[in-house]
């Protein structure tokens, strides 16, 4: 039933502990795993910053080369990551078909992967990295939880269990 999945992952903190559940899925359900990161697109600020100091040629270059390679190097991060994290687990990146990045709003390119792929299942964590513990649930995994036309598997924020269990 399940056989392929889409974990989305903020690199933050507990980035780690959310990819061994997408991990342990695949591996039971013997699933292809998709891995998919959102950069958020530049604030207004940053976007006048480089106007300043670019010309239009230079930055309609940036925006076409330099971008390419800012996602191509966090694809390359995530991997390595992975790899570290892993360590003699090395079978395991196996299970992963791809990990690809994308600019946009991050519950929209979950969501649209998600479609795209047509993935069974969703793997995402309750948080991002600079969640301060006080909501239930993160913007993007309330939004991913909604709007989601396949099964969501909702990590919680470990700090977040770790207080309850005391």
């Amino acid at each position: 039933m399940i056989r392929s999945m889409l974990y989305a992952t903020d690199l933050g903190l507990y980035a780690p502990y959310v990819m061994q559940h997408a991990l342990a899925l695949a591996r039971t359900f013997e699933a292809e795993l998709y891995v998919v990161h959102a950069v958020e697109p530049m604030g207004l600020f940053a976007e006048s910053v480089l106007q300043s100091y670019l010309d239009e040629q230079a930055l309609n270059e940036f925006h076409r080369q330099g971008l390419n390679t800012v996602m191509a190097n966090i694809e390359q991060r995530v991997l390595d990551s992975f790899r570290e994290e892993l360590g003699e687990g090395q079978q395991d990146l196996q299970l992963i078909k791809s990990v690809r990045v994308f600019q946009g709003d991050p519950s929209q390119v979950i969501l649209e992967q998600a479609a795209k792929l047509s993935v069974d299942l969703l793997i995402v964590g309750s948080h991002c990295q600079g969640a301060n513990g006080e909501t239930p649930l993160g913007r993007t995994a309330a939004r991913v939880l909604q709007l989601s036309r396949v099964p969501v598997y909702l990590v919680p924020l470990v700090q977040r269990r770790r207080q309850g269990e005391a």
